[in-house]
């Protein structure tokens, strides 16, 4: 290895695979270019921003134990020392997966969609509606009272806000129509 001392103070370490080191005058920095053209920054606050070179991704570990990487198609996803992650996606939209198995994701137009660990599914639309999914029903709910549940057996309930009830068999036959 090579070693050389820069009249500002900075080291520069080169070593025999073009691996090159570059340390602070003050020492609170350190850059480090890999031969493969990777480069792993030591900041004085301590962070450490790598950058692969193949993948085009920089990857952020913070002191706090926040880690963030950011890709090459704008992606970046935060890994949070709680085990939560969150994903921003190109078009704005963002995926929270929480560590009890709570999944949200909120999109660009105001919808968003829960997805608890049993699976089951709330979706909230920008509309005011909701649609509830699990194993044995899927109901929207809408803004001006109305509920529609179509039952897992295919069986059809809708209630309106007047009151009204309208029940369908299997095939959508009116079974019970109650004013």
């Amino acid at each position: 290895k090579v070693e050389e001392m820069l009249t500002d103070g900075r080291r520069i370490i080169t070593f025999r695979n073009g691996t090159k080191k570059e340390i602070s005058a003050d020492k609170r920095m350190t850059v480090v270019s890999f031969f493969n053209g990777d480069v792993k920054k030591i900041m004085p606050d301590q962070r450490v921003i790598y950058y692969y070179a193949d993948a085009q991704t920089t990857h952020t570990a913070y002191p706090n134990g926040l880690e963030v990487l950011q890709f090459p198609n704008n992606q970046i996803e935060k890994h949070h020392p709680d085990g939560t992650q969150e994903i921003i996606f190109p078009d704005q939209t963002v995926k929270c997966l929480y560590s009890g198995g709570l999944e949200e994701t909120f999109f660009p137009d105001g919808t968003v969609v829960k997805v608890a660990k049993n699976g089951d599914k709330t979706v909230v639309f920008s509309n005011g509606q909701k649609e509830i999914h699990t194993v044995q029903f899927k109901r929207r709910e809408y803004p001006d009272g109305t509920v529609k549940t179509v039952y897992s057996n295919g069986r059809q309930e809708t209630k309106y806000a007047s009151g009204r009830v309208r029940i369908k068999d299997e095939e959508g036959n009116i079974i019970l129509e109650k004013k």
